[in-house]
């Protein structure tokens, strides 16, 4: 983008940016895609995503947008889909949703189900389970990816020592989480765009794509990893600022 056009953009009043993290990262995986977003003007507000369940995380979510007080286009990454999709419908001021490399369900659908519609996810063999306690004095189960396999599954096109570190600072989901459905599809009423990686083993391509299909979703195809955007944090700013320009009033 040139100066004349950032110009253009800051003049006609910017949508604040809200990105919402999947499972097995956390909000520091968008830094690159902030450091591009900043450069051109956007506030941007990078949640911490609970990962407790579809339900929790999405309040979480809805708390935050509710405190902009102007428009909000949306982007989020893998599990975080589903929290965007739940989150952001009726909320008003939502003017865009952006899913990169992400899960946009249905009413009723969740992670685990869709995860399994296509072939190609190598998600369901390299995650570990550990017992966590519950408050109510019950146990949970949180899941983590085998740091040993984080690399090769899950960032394949990363630097390998930030993959590496990423695969220790990975955030866990609960079991929950991948199982609750959603009961809600902000996608339904607001426009949105998808980044479709193809060299995904977390959300295999042509699950991105029938999601895509079935939400019309304006579609944008990248070789990338699941990490898109630690990869290529350039062209997923380039979608949200793409969809922030297509819904600007």
């Amino acid at each position: 983008m040139n100066a004349a056009s950032d110009m253009s953009a800051k003049g006609a009043g910017m949508p604040t940016i809200v990105l919402v993290h999947g499972a097995f990262a956390d909000s520091s995986s968008w830094n690159g895609v902030i450091a591009h977003l900043k450069r051109r003007g956007y506030p941007v507000i990078a949640v911490a995503n609970p990962l407790r369940g579809v339900q929790k995380d999405a309040a979480y979510v809805r708390s935050i947008v509710d405190t902009v007080s102007g428009p909000v286009v949306m982007a989020a990454h893998s599990y975080g889909g589903s929290v965007m999709t739940e989150a952001a419908d009726g909320a008003s001021n939502v003017k865009a949703l952006v899913y990169c490399a992400s899960l946009s369900p249905d009413v009723g659908e969740s992670v685990a189900e869709l995860t399994v519609k296509f072939p190609g996810s190598q998600l369901g063999t390299s995650i570990k389970m550990v017992p966590i306690p519950l408050d109510d004095g019950g146990t949970a189960m949180e899941q983590y990816i085998h740091q040993d396999k984080f690399p090769a599954v899950f960032a394949a096109d990363v630097d390998p020592d930030t993959a590496e570190l990423m695969a220790v600072t990975q955030r866990p989901p609960t079991e929950a989480a991948q199982r609750e459905s959603v009961t809600r599809a902000a996608w339904k009423m607001i426009p949105s765009w998808a980044l479709i990686t193809t060299q995904d083993l977390g959300i295999p391509p042509d699950l991105q794509r029938f999601m895509a299909e079935r939400a019309g979703s304006t579609v944008v195809e990248i070789d990338a990893s699941h990490a898109v955007a630690v990869s290529q944090p350039g062209p997923v700013a380039d979608l949200i600022d793409t969809a922030a320009r297509a819904t600007a009033r």
